[in-house]
Formats: C-alpha cells, structure tokens, sequence
C-alpha cells in the first residue's frame, strides 16, 4: 500500500466520525454600510486614481456626453453592437455625427488587422460596478464581444449609477453567479496597465490607453 493509500485509509476509518466541514463566515467580505452616495464617491475616487475619467450625465441625455467625448478625443471610428440598449441608443444619436459606427458582431477573421489598427474606440455597456475597489464589471455577449473593451486605444463604458455593488462578494450573491457564472465575466479598474522589474508602471501597453466612464443617472 502506498503512502497516499494509507493516509487516504486513515481518513475513511475514523473513530471519531466524519470531519465536520467549518462554518464560513464572509461578513468580512460584505456589509460596508455604504449609501448611495458613499459608494458612487468612492468608485469614482478609486478610478479616477488609475487614470480613468468618469462623465456624469443624466439617463436622457448621455449620449450627448458620449458625442462630447468623441469630439473631444477626436474619434472617427467606433466599434460597437447592435442590440443591446446602449449600442441601438448610441446608434440612433451618432447617426449624423460624421462618426463612422464600426460593426463589432461579426467573424474576428473577416475583421482583426482593422480592429487593431484602425479603430479608435470601443463602447460596451456594464453590468455594474464596485465600490470597494472601483471597479466595473462586464458581461461579454456575442452582440458585445470582450475584444470590444479589449483591443481599441479608448474604451468607452456606460455605467447605471444604480447599479453600484459595495463588495464583489455582493455582486456574485445579487447577481446569482453561483448558479449561473458567467463564462467570460471582465473586471475593468482603469486603462490596461503593467510594471517591469523596477515596479514602473505603463499604461495602455496590452490593452486600451484610456477608459472612460459615462455614468448614467436617473432623471430629476
């Protein structure tokens, strides 16, 4: 008998019963007793601090802030879906905006080199956020596929200011991801970033340059 053998053995016969699995205790993981407030400030500190920006606008208007800011940072190109809420609203107003609105929902063969190389920003919608650590999350779908906040120098990311979690612990227990965990869920907290060896830190090296956040707020 090997010695993984015997150990396994000595589990099985025990005299004393079974090994009693220990409590879990995650009231360390939740429970800030954040409002509201307290939590859209703390996002927007915590992103902001890593060299995103975030645009406040009201849910009527936010894609007039979303034409702003493609003036601003001179966009001609952006890549986005078609179905989804955000897309078909960005769609409806960047229609006469000399804008050109690149089609994301198609075969990456047919349209990687011009995502790459000729695409100046990506705009997805969000799941929602985390204040705890001023994050987003995303959930990627066929109609806004992960290369959309991915590959683009800009990325583009419409936030409901309701939808602002304290923890991720509390977005995995809201949201129900034990029982149905998304198969490509993102986590974005800033532009993409690394360091070398000397710990100096470069942004937009393997992934967007700059990551903008339009926060959407309930009308007065």
């Amino acid at each position: 008998m090997s010695a993984r053998d015997t150990i396994l053995q000595r589990l099985r016969t025990r005299t004393d019963g079974a090994i009693p699995v220990p409590e879990c205790d995650f009231s360390v993981m939740t429970g800030r007793g954040w409002s509201h407030e307290e939590r859209l400030a703390r996002f927007e500190q915590l992103i902001t601090s890593v060299h995103a920006k975030v645009v406040h606008a009201q849910r009527s208007n936010w894609t007039q802030a979303l034409a702003d800011i493609l003036k601003e940072k001179s966009i001609q190109r952006l890549a986005l879906g078609n179905e989804h809420p955000v897309a078909r609203e960005a769609r409806a107003a960047l229609a006469e905006a000399g804008v050109e609105l690149v089609d994301a929902v198609r075969e990456i063969e047919d349209w990687q080199r011009e995502q790459f190389e000729r695409v100046d920003a990506g705009l997805t919608s969000t799941g929602g956020a985390i204040a705890e650590t001023g994050s987003l999350w995303l959930w990627p779908t066929p109609d806004e596929p992960r290369r959309l906040s991915l590959v683009p120098s800009i990325h583009i990311a419409v936030l409901d200011s309701d939808a602002m979690d304290e923890t991720f612990f509390d977005v995995i227990e809201t949201r129900g991801w034990a029982g149905a965990m998304p198969t490509n869920a993102l986590l974005v907290s800033g532009p993409s970033k690394t360091a070398d060896i000397e710990q100096t830190l470069a942004y937009g090296v393997h992934g967007p340059k700059e990551l903008v956040v339009i926060v959407r707020h309930a009308d007065a």
